[in-house]
């Protein structure tokens, strides 16, 4: 019996002490809660702590699942307290989920007799995981609070329905070819909502696809990490650009995934040595002379044009002890362009040996058994054998180095360049030249004058194009014995380098109707980027026979040069090639616009009286009738007062200062008008009487009307002059027509023709529109 008494005593007072701590626990979590905001709704006193009583709340388990679809409402649990043995109690809830945001009305007691709990709808666990809630308990008659309040903490249960989220759907990332292996590529990220430190938020990570797959994979990603890596070595030759498809998927059941797509770009870094295309090199040169530029040295490289893993860097490795000569890397080609800084002496250096090594500006790698390692092979060598000859005796190009862009007229059979060399000092010695470096044979040579000509058309296909550069070289041999040669090398550009080249400063010019033998000055412009590339030199375009029977240079100014015709031109426009060359060897060709115009003050060119004519039928005689028809009508006139008979002699009248080119007769089409007449007597002209010449021109006037409006094959008798496309007004079939000096007739002659000359003049601006 004691011992029945002891066990009992031992229940209540266990049954204390539990009470008391879920009166403390009770505080403690109201306490805590004070952070949230409805919390602050309380009173203080309701968090006071609690006496030791004989009284206990019994809660079981309450559980609610998130997305469960009901039916609603549906039990979740039931709240208990001991008064409900002595009296007739009412359960009440409150607080968040209840009464209180967030969800409003999910949670509610329906049987308050019995403390049963009910959830209404489905829940998000991902807004709200948690709800903290209020008990309370009641007298139902009285309605007076029979105990304290109890907090209770409702977590939502967890499932799997979200899947693990990257940061971004698609990330673009650049690597040098060289990265290694154990060095991180990229890490990725992905986060699952769902419930922290569960199987339905842990993420692993794996590789689902990499396009393109040379020889397999080249990525792997770690799958606890999201880190990539390399499985290998890159060639940015197979391929310099990747698209991965990463795959984040989490452990729970259904196991849920997404996707994110990594690009990554492959920067070129330096796998390829530059390599020489030449083993060795032979250079002749003349004693006691700097030579810059005297040889270019050409690299081939695989890796990426313009890049760090491209450029070169040149030196001298060997043979340069009394530094006499330079090399510098040409940005643009990646050639050496070797120099001799100081004068070479016969005697002490009449054969020479250099070594000549070439790098990258990026350390050269390797890659080994799928690891990238740092290679002391960095460089490679060539070698120039030089012999210094006389410098009195070799000849010489000028310039040593010449560039030239292709240009549409270099077809075969044109005249691509003449590329000539002097003796020193100009000493007169006969030259034979040859083309010792064309290795697909573009070029011809005439080997006395050393004009090149295009031999075949220029292919940049050719296995001998280095970036668009196609390397020649001619030999200039002058006789003696032993017979001394001197080189020239010309840089032939298949791209467009016209930001490099001169140009001229002015393409057209309008030039006043002038006599022969007046200059007119070409000015010539540097490159923008060869601001200071000047003075030039001035040629006239080799191969154009038709432009040097009309012009010819003068004196060279530097900045500008004197263009002289040769004889006196009609008025129209004409084209004349120049080629201008820097002082740096760019060479250019360029075709000058001159126009030959009237100026009525002598000084300023003005359109013809009537402009129509001129354009319209580009250059032909009705501008010649429009601005001097009376004088054409005075020399028909005369001409046909003159008797003979068969004689086929065409007239000649002494030359006049300024007068233009005589056109020829045609023979064959001569109208009757013109036919067997023959002057014999310049004087004959000054001597007629002012009133019978008037008399006779008013005739030819009206003879003019008639055939111009009336006849059909009326432009067999003024048939007009074609200009041709360079340099001269060609000859074309026309009346007999003569040029005859203004001074000899009175200044207000044209004043006395009546209005037949002008009916004659609207006819002719009528036929040139």
């Amino acid at each position: 019996m004691k011992l029945l008494l002891i066990l009992l005593l031992l229940q209540v007072t266990a049954a204390n002490s539990f009470s008391h701590e879920i009166e403390n626990s009770s505080l403690r979590q109201a306490t805590r809660g004070k952070s949230i905001q409805w919390v602050g709704s309380y009173e203080l006193d309701s968090l006071r702590p609690l006496q030791r009583t004989k009284r206990t709340w019994v809660i079981t388990t309450i559980d609610v699942q998130e997305e469960d679809k009901g039916p609603f409402p549906k039990y979740a649990g039931q709240l208990f307290n001991k008064k409900s043995f002595n009296t007739s109690l009412k359960y009440l809830i409150s607080g968040p989920g209840v009464d209180e945001p967030p969800e409003v009305g999910l949670f509610s007691i329906e049987d308050d007799v019995n403390g049963h709990v009910y959830v209404h709808r489905t829940i998000d666990r991902e807004k709200t995981p948690v709800f903290l809630i209020r008990f309370d308990i009641e007298d139902r008659e009285t309605g007076e609070q029979l105990d304290r309040p109890l907090f209770f903490k409702i977590n939502i249960q967890d499932i799997n329905d979200n899947a693990p989220e990257f940061s971004k759907e698609e990330y673009s990332i650049t690597i040098g070819e060289d990265h290694r292996k154990d060095e991180p590529v990229f890490q990725v990220t992905a986060l699952d909502k769902d419930e922290v430190g569960t199987a339905n938020s842990q993420v692993s990570y794996s590789m689902s696809m990499q396009v393109p797959t040379p020889d397999g994979f080249t990525f792997s990603i770690d799958p606890s990490t999201g880190s990539i890596l390399l499985s290998r070595c890159l060639d940015y030759q197979t391929a310099n650009s990747f698209k991965l498809l990463v795959k984040a998927s989490d452990q729970g059941s259904p196991q849920l995934s997404s996707t994110a797509t990594v690009n990554v770009a492959v920067e070129d870094a330096n796998n390829h040595l530059p390599v020489f295309t030449s083993d060795s090199y032979q250079l002749q040169v003349s004693a006691g002379q700097e030579h810059p530029a005297v040889l270019r040295l050409q690299v081939q490289d695989k890796d990426s044009p313009n890049t760090p893993a491209w450029r070169a860097k040149y030196r001298v490795a060997k043979g340069n002890e009394k530094e006499q000569f330079a090399i510098e890397t040409d940005p643009d080609t990646n050639e050496g362009i070797l120099s001799i800084i100081k004068p070479l002496n016969y005697e002490s250096d009449s054969e020479m040996r250099l070594v000549i090594s070439v790098a990258n500006e990026e350390p050269f790698f390797m890659c080994k058994n799928g690891i990238v390692m740092t290679s002391n092979l960095e460089s490679t060598n060539t070698t120039v054998n030089i012999k210094v000859i006389q410098s009195q005796r070799a000849p010489k190009f000028h310039p040593p180095l010449l560039i030239v862009q292709k240009e549409d007229s270099m077809k075969p059979g044109r005249v691509f360049r003449k590329y000539s060399a002097t003796y020193p000092d100009d000493v007169p010695t006969k030259i034979k030249y040859e083309l010792t470096h064309d290795p697909d044979g573009w070029l011809s040579v005439d080997e006395n004058s050393g004009v090149l000509t295009v031999a075949k058309e220029f292919d940049e296909g050719s296995p001998f194009v280095n970036n668009s550069l196609y390397t020649i070289i001619v030999q200039a041999t002058a006789q003696g014995f032993p017979p001394q040669t001197g080189t020239g090398t010309i840089l032939l550009y298949l791209s467009d380098i016209n930001d490099r080249m001169p140009s001229l400063l002015a393409p057209s010019l309008d030039v006043c109707d002038t006599e022969k033998g007046t200059a007119l000055i070409v000015q010539a412009k540097p490159a923008l980027v060869h601001a200071h590339w000047g003075p030039f030199t001035f040629e006239l375009e080799e191969d154009s026979e038709d432009v040097k029977r009309n012009w010819t240079l003068g004196r060279n100014f530097g900045q500008s040069v004197e263009l002289l015709m040769l004889r006196s031109l009609p008025q129209g426009s004409y084209l004349v090639p120049i080629i201008i060359q820097d002082r740096q060897g760019f060479s250019t060709r360029q075709k000058q616009h001159i126009r030959l115009c009237f100026c009525p003050d002598g000084h300023t060119c003005k359109d013809s009286p009537v402009p129509q004519a001129v354009v319209g039928l580009g250059g032909s005689a009705i501008a010649i009738i429009l601005m001097a028809f009376l004088l054409i009508l005075v020399s028909n006139i005369l001409l046909c007062r003159c008797l003979g008979s068969g004689s086929k002699s065409k007239a000649v009248f002494p030359p006049q200062e300024g007068e233009q080119t005589l056109i020829s007769y045609n023979e064959e089409r001569r109208s009757s008008f013109s036919q067997n007449c023959l002057f014999t007597d310049y004087e004959i002209f000054q001597a007629r009487h002012l009133g019978y010449l008037i008399q006779r021109v008013e005739k030819t006037l009206g003879w003019k009307l008639y055939h111009q409006t009336t006849l059909e094959d009326s432009r067999d008798i003024d048939e007009p002059c074609r200009y041709s496309e360079e340099g001269e007004l060609e000859q074309s079939d026309s009346p007999c027509s003569l040029s005859i000096g203004s001074e000899d007739l009175p200044v207000d002659f044209l004043n006395t023709l009546g209005p037949g000359f002008s009916t004659l003049e609207e006819i002719c601006q009528k036929r040139s529109t």
